[in-house]
């Protein structure tokens, strides 16, 4: 079937995409052809890094190149939950603030906890303003597509490179619409093992044993179709036809599909991994996602856990004394430029500004050793500017610490809530002039231990506020700086 695509958008947009930023060359010219010559799946939950991978380009470039595009209506954002087990796609969103922190997969008849830097996972599909794919009206597919590429990634892998769900569509015996207040016969042929079937939404989901002599005639399983389920309704029968009566009494299209399992098989023995993809801890620390998406807010009640952030926060020291010496206007930009220059720093290490307290900015980074980076130059970037006004110097100081945080959205800002956030902000007020300050889970890291295996650094038990036991502490001392 032709494609077809909206001439006058896409050129438009694709132009404004130009002067976003400084793009690599030929890279809008290799999105553009993505857009017109690839086929429907190709342009339905794009991978960036796979992505990046094919076409040699940047991961982080990549990720600012959808962002800005979806930012233009050139394509939506995707926010999916996997499911680490059976790489289901156990829900999917258009908005982060859809996102909950507890989910369901009813093939696995599990329950997980969300984490953004897990499998949280973010994708990219053409719009329909630039270009119609079957994919944007997915109850239309045939159920097998809807369930194998809607409701399935196949960034799910084996050991040997193949997709889980490849192997997957080996084992389904059938896959189902149900209509709306219908029953729907399915018939199987069963073998030793087991019958798995599931609804994706949980409204029906069972486990059939199949054993003893083989049956004579086909065999009869009712199967009610309606209340969601966190457990396997379980039945037996003997190996031969099986006739499933999926009994629909919703007012809503369902979908079951039926798998036939080996004897003693165990998903929990799968060895799943999955091929890199942009997770949600990823993405909140993309300066990019932060700017251009500033709506984006958490609505889960009790936030989102995030496995390990790296926060850090600095401060200027004897602030007050410089408004008091040189005046507000010229405090104020004097403040301004410092803050532009610690964003540059921030977002060349992997990081991205949280938000700007009074004179001190909070920053968060994918890894330690990208904060120990940032902040060595951030403090080198200080003295190149005070280098331009010595008598109105900025004096630094720097804390970074590194563990678990919860995701939540506070005064309509994507922002970090936790003992760990507490930590680090309490590390850089015991940094004195020009120090940085890190904690002994970044110290610990490899890769900034490495950064910092050439410089002297003094380590002490420090009392933070607020804790009962003395806190190892690292120091950076200002004389080091350059």
């Amino acid at each position: 079937m032709a494609t077809t695509v909206n001439e006058q958008g896409l050129d438009e947009r694709l132009a404004l995409l130009e002067k976003a930023r400084t793009w690599s060359p030929r890279l809008i010219s290799k999105l553009e052809s993505h857009i017109r010559t690839a086929d429907d799946r190709a342009l339905y939950r794009i991978n960036p890094f796979t992505f990046a991978k094919e076409r040699n380009i940047a991961e982080i470039e990549v990720v600012d190149l959808f962002l800005h595009a979806t930012a233009l209506g050139v394509f939506s954002m995707d926010w999916n939950l996997f499911c680490p087990k059976c790489c289901c796609v156990v829900d999917s969103f258009r908005s982060l603030k859809s996102v909950h922190n507890h989910y369901h997969c009813a093939f696995c008849a599990t329950d997980y906890e969300a984490a953004l830097d897990e499998y949280i996972a973010i994708a990219f599909t053409v719009s329909p303003e630039i270009r119609n794919i079957s994919f944007h009206d997915p109850l239309q597919l045939p159920a097998w597509d809807y369930f194998y590429q809607v409701r399935n990634t196949a960034d799910g892998v084996l050991p040997d490179g193949v997709p889980l769900i490849t192997v997957k569509g080996t084992m389904t015996r059938a896959v189902n619409w149900i209509p709306a207040g219908q029953t729907t016969s399915i018939e199987v042929d069963g073998t030793e093992g087991a019958l798995l079937g599931a609804c994706p939404n949980g409204k029906a989901c069972f486990l059939v044993t199949i054993d003893g002599a083989p049956a004579s005639s086909p065999q009869a399983v009712n199967i009610p179709y309606g209340e969601v389920t966190a457990a396997y309704a379980m039945h037996q029968v003997a190996p031969g036809k099986v006739v499933f009566n999926v009994e629909n009494a919703t007012s809503e299209l369902g979908l079951v599909c039926i798998a036939q399992l080996p004897p003693g098989f165990d998903i929990t023995t799968i060895p799943l991994k999955f091929v890199p993809f942009l997770n949600g801890k990823r993405v909140l620390t993309t300066q990019t996602f932060r700017d251009l998406f500033r709506s984006e807010v958490i609505k889960a009640s009790e936030g989102i856990g995030v496995k390990n952030i790296t926060l850090l926060f600095t401060d200027l020291k004897g602030s007050t004394e410089l408004y008091e010496r040189i005046g507000d206007l010229n405090a104020f930009s004097l403040v301004q430029r410092h803050f532009e220059r610690l964003l540059d720093v921030t977002v060349r290490n992997n990081g991205a500004i949280i938000k700007t307290i009074g004179d001190a900015i909070m920053a968060s980074f994918l890894q330690p050793a990208d904060a120990v980076k940032a902040a060595l130059a951030m403090r080198n970037e200080i003295a190149a500017f005070n280098a331009e006004q010595a008598d109105r110097a900025l004096i630094l100081k720097i804390g970074i610490h590194t563990g678990p945080a919860i995701a939540v959205t506070l005064n309509d800002r994507l922002d970090y809530f936790g003992q760990n956030v507490n930590i680090a902000a309490r590390i850089q007020g015991i940094a004195e002039a020009g120090e940085i300050c890190l904690s002994e889970d970044v110290h610990a890291d490899e890769e900034a231990a490495a950064l910092l295996a050439t410089m002297p650094v003094q380590s002490s038990k420090s009392k933070l506020r607020g804790m009962l036991e003395d806190f190892r502490v690292f120091r950076i001392g200002s004389e080091h700086a350059n």
